[in-house]
């Protein structure tokens, strides 16, 4: 019951502060709808107030947040007293179905977080996305902007482009929004940044529901009860899932703010822009720019393009050239003044670009088809259907939505033009990065599904255009029937979504949590991150922000692979080192310290021969399978030898015999069996300097895994490397 608490209070929140907002900005024609602009305007409000809590060098959300709940009420009593109670009845009594189906879809993101996890956390299916956000939002609730103690300081590591300390990084470059969002709700809510990110990132999905609605509405003329159903169908859909579940905080803004923009700018060449009337769309585009500039700044160079196809095409087709000029002056004077208030964000619009093309950010995402933008996907993973329901599909959804255009185009609907003009941009720019990707062998698919989902709200109204075919008789049968399919293979695909976030793979538990009491030591001074999985290393990251940090790896943006300065190394793979006289410490199952000014520190990590490290869902249990034989790399930092004794907790597909050569010479031999148990490795000398430790294994009598297909031999699950004293007596020989 606490998660739907949160993420129910968090809604309010953010409609309690877009209420005043809303009803201020929305066009005097359309006033009494100023509900579709409640969640976006909350947002921006939010966001605004923590932009300028930060760049007049307040001390983090933490301090004033809840002395900023009086701009709200400010502007709420400022609208009713300028518009009247009346506009505010009359827009809470017509959008009760509208936010009853947003409780529903909201409702039903939260479950499989209620169900994986007993205290309120954040997951993910994959990406690691989560973790930065919830570093910057610790950044935004903690810190000044003149603060460079810890990690936020350091700029040999932070140091990205012209950004020299982690505050500003935040400010300027990364996705500014959604931090603020997760820091100022965090500290009214008393939620840690780790405990909201997962639960913010939904309110966004379903928050966007009104925005999908009016898109639907005001934009294509569908009727009131398409147009809900369009929305809830974007609230249950695989594209927009996918983004939750992965916590692609940025995209689900985005595509609040595109949407927005899309309508005010053909409601704009529609109605006329001359005098008050052309001034009246000026806060809704102002409210779109904004949550653009702060979040995925990158996309303002795309966000106009359905507007503008609509707005040129028709100003080409009947020569009104003036016209077009007026209408792209009006569009570009709010989006000055946002530049204007959130000029660091344009100032680094270019670095941002610049960081794009530096990084093959992202992972390969399947091409979808025609019946893919609608939803019709196999798996969570927007995999397609097998080849003949995949291809029926895609053939169906061609079919009837050609007949719907050529249906438009004889009856001379307007909203026809209007499809084509959301639906070819944005189609343009996906074809291509998918092309990019397959001929370049890069991740740029991964930069086509971003397309595709920040255009999503208005994709989607276009893609169900074939509504428009309903009619007596066989086609509305027609209609009726594809409906009842799009809807019912959307929702098995939304099943399977809340199977897997049920047991996701990666998720906040007590073993990284455990790390935060590292931040209140003193005599923890500094740290080097030697933690193999990225989610691990960017959560430890977020949650000792106050200590100096130093990554091996190159590790997300901000976190660069610097010489290991630290004082402690934090050891968070399945290897540990235990030192004498308390040089080391373990601080769970899975991580653990060791002082690197210690006289009998030393260093050991995986080498070559390993694949990635596997685990059980919901579980602390990981492990790393060998292609066959690995190594290991020992360095001893010390001028003389050091005697270890290993514990390996390991196993084999079937018992098999594991010798250890060091450096080219046998030292070891033990059993290893099918079943799970730690062996002792007697004590072995390694010299000074860099060694190999290669871990050689018998031949196997069975070849791989039918299931798994790859070569294994063994798993190991926990190493721990006990360094003695030179006063102890050594060991016999075996």
């Amino acid at each position: 019951m606490y998660f739907y608490l949160v993420a129910f209070g968090l809604m309010v929140h953010v409609l309690f502060w877009g209420a005043g907002l809303a009803i201020w900005t929305m066009p005097q024609r359309w006033r009494k709808f100023w509900p579709v602009l409640a969640v976006p305007a909350g947002f921006m409000l939010q966001a605004l107030v923590v932009w300028m809590g930060s760049l007049a060098g307040l001390k983090g959300t933490n301090h004033y947040a809840w002395w900023s709940e009086v701009v709200p009420v400010a502007v709420l009593v400022g609208a009713l007293a300028r518009h009247g109670v009346g506009v505010w009845r009359a827009g809470v009594r017509k959008f009760w179905p509208l936010w009853g189906v947003t409780a529903v879809v909201l409702a039903a993101l939260v479950f499989p977080l209620a169900r994986a996890s007993k205290g309120l956390t954040t997951s993910s299916l994959g990406s690691c996305d989560a973790a930065d956000y919830a570093a910057g939002a610790r950044v935004l609730m903690e810190f000044a902007r003149g603060d460079r103690d810890g990690f936020i300081g350091l700029s040999e590591v932070v140091q990205v482009m012209s950004v020299d300390n982690f505050f500003d990084y935040w400010v300027r470059l990364n996705h500014f929004v959604p931090a603020a969002l997760i820091a100022l709700n965090g500290t009214i809510l008393d939620c840690a940044p780790y405990e909201l990110t997962g639960v913010m990132t939904m309110v966004l999905l379903a928050g966007s529901l009104p925005v999908v609605f009016w898109m639907a509405r005001a934009v294509f003329g569908y009727r009131g009860w398409v147009s809900l159903a369009i929305a809830a169908l974007y609230g249950m859909s695989p594209i927009t899932w996918y983004a939750v579940a992965h916590v692609a905080m940025g995209q689900l803004l985005a595509a609040q703010a595109i949407a927005l923009l899309t309508w005010a700018g053909i409601a704009l060449w529609r109605g006329g822009f001359e005098g008050r009337r052309a001034l009246s769309f000026s806060g809704v585009l102002a409210l779109g720019y904004a949550l653009i500039l702060g979040s995925y700044n990158f996309i303002l160079l795309v966000c106009l393009a359905p507007a503008v196809a609509y707005a040129g095409g028709l100003a080409v087709w009947r020569g009104e050239w003036r016209r077009l000029g007026a209408w792209v002056w009006m569009m570009m004077i709010p989006l000055i003044l946002s530049g204007i208030i959130l000029w660091e964000r344009v100032a680094g619009l270019a670095e941002r670009l610049a960081l794009l093309q530096q990084f093959d950010f992202g992972w390969k995402i399947p091409l979808l088809t025609p019946a893919g933008w609608l939803g019709l996907v196999a798996t969570p993973d927007l995999s397609a259907w097998p080849l003949v329901p995949g291809l029926s599909l895609a053939l169906v959804t061609t079919v009837m939505g050609c007949a719907a255009m050529v249906r438009g185009v004889k009856f001379k609907r307007r909203s026809a033009y209007v499809t084509l003009c959301l639906l070819v941009p944005p189609m343009i720019g996906y074809a291509y990065l998918n092309a990019r990707g397959m001929y370049l062998g890069t991740n740029a698919s991964y930069d086509a599904y971003k397309i595709l989902a920040v255009f999503y709200p208005g994709i989607l109204a276009a893609m169900m255009y074939w509504v428009t075919l309903d009619a007596r008789g066989w086609r509305r049968g027609l209609v009726v029937g594809f409906a009842v399919v799009v809807v019912g293979l959307n929702l098995v695909v939304a099943n399977r979504f809340v199977r897997q976030l049920q047991n996701p793979p990666l998720m906040v538990g007590r073993e990284l949590l455990d790390l935060k009491k590292l931040e209140a030591r003193s005599d923890v001074t500094s740290l080097n991150l030697l933690v193999p999985d990225m989610w691990s290393r960017l959560w430890a990251n977020s949650l000792l922000l106050k200590k100096p940090q130093y990554f091996e790896t190159h590790t997300y943006e901000g976190r660069l692979n610097t010489p290991l300065r630290g004082k402690w190394d934090l050891n968070g793979g399945l290897i540990a080192l235990r030192l004498p006289d308390g040089g080391s410490e373990r601080i769970s199952s899975h991580f653990s310290i060791a002082n690197t000014a210690h006289p009998y520190f030393m260093r050991v990590r995986l080498g070559e021969g390993w694949y990635a490290m596997e685990q059980l869902p919901r579980s602390p249990v990981r492990w790393n399978w060998t292609r066959g034989d690995a190594t290991l790399r020992v360095e001893n930092p010390n001028e003389r030898p050091r005697r270890v004794v290993a514990y390996f907790n390991a196993r084999c597909q079937e018992p098999r015999e594991l010798q250890l050569w060091l450096n080219g010479r046998l030292m070891r031999s033990l059993q290893l069996t099918e079943n799970l148990h730690v062996v002792r490795v007697p004590e072995i000398t390694l010299p000074a300097g860099v060694s190999v430790l290669e871990l050689r294994l018998s031949p196997a009598r069975s070849g791989p895994v039918p299931a798994d297909g790859r070569p294994l031999g063994l798993a190991l699950y926990g190493l721990e490397i006990e360094v003695k004293r030179d006063t102890d007596a050594p060991e016999p020989e075996p």
